[in-house]
């Protein structure tokens, strides 16, 4: 059976992101949770391709792969999408961020290790199955409108949520990395009457991805230095918010 030809136009849905870190495109889509690298060389054709809605740049092998990831979607007429994100890391290399689940967590007071064992339930209930990353973001979004007119937590305040989630994900049977960790954080502190910010990135060599909290005045919490090699794609909490 014949294949169909790629369509003359498309855009980039709103859940995908795309972050040019020099020497590979990084798309992101957050409805599915997937990841996928564009080299060099395609890298600028997905920018003249965004500027105009026109999918000529790619040629017909790209647009078909793209179309088939969900990271474009056809439409009637040219609909030009945002151009990537450059990389804004501020400091290079490095992967020492908190190894969630591997290193023993500090002590904790058992009152705050249950009550963060409940958010990291409620985290673990909606990753269950596909599209596991889209409902922690609905989920996150909730929360942050929940907290909106609470008090910004201070930096200690958050690092103490973060502290309790990794001793309750300490003895948790279920995964718990740093997506986990850093959205039963923001759970709660919501559930505190304390607001902060979710982060998700992207670092370079190798392109890796990490989730982390940072105060509303964006001091990174509870994080090592590393963590500065990362470019925030989606952070929720704040006006840069956050694909549909």
């Amino acid at each position: 059976m014949p294949m169909s030809d790629p369509p003359a136009h498309a855009t980039c849905p709103p859940s995908v992101r795309a972050v040019d870190l020099g020497h590979v495109l990084v798309l992101i889509n957050y409805r599915s949770g997937r990841a996928q690298c564009l080299l060099p060389a395609a890298a600028p054709r997905w920018c003249a391709a965004a500027r105009t809605g026109d999918l000529t740049p790619l040629g017909d092998t790209l647009t078909s792969r793209l179309l088939d990831l969900g990271l474009i979607v056809p439409t009637e007429h040219p609909q030009p999408w945002p151009v990537p994100i450059p990389a804004t890391a501020r400091v290079g290399g490095g992967g020492d961020e908190h190894r969630a689940g591997i290193v023993r967590p500090a002590h904790v007071p058992l009152r705050s290790v249950v009550r963060a064992g409940a958010a990291l339930a409620r985290v673990f209930m909606v990753t269950r199955g596909t599209q596991g990353m889209q409902r922690i973001i609905s989920l996150l979004n909730y929360a942050n409108a929940y907290a909106r007119c609470n008090r910004p937590a201070t930096e200690a305040e958050a690092t103490a949520a973060v502290q309790a989630v990794r001793r309750a994900g300490w003895y948790s049977p279920g995964r718990t990395a740093c997506l986990e960790e850093s959205a039963a954080a923001l759970l709660l502190l919501a559930a505190q009457g304390r607001r902060a910010q979710w982060c998700h990135g992207v670092a370079p060599d190798p392109v890796r991805l990490h989730a982390w909290v940072q105060t509303v005045d964006g001091a990174t919490v509870a994080e090592p230095g590393s963590t500065g090699a990362y470019t925030p794609v989606l952070t929720i909490g704040d006006r840069h918010q956050h694909p549909d």
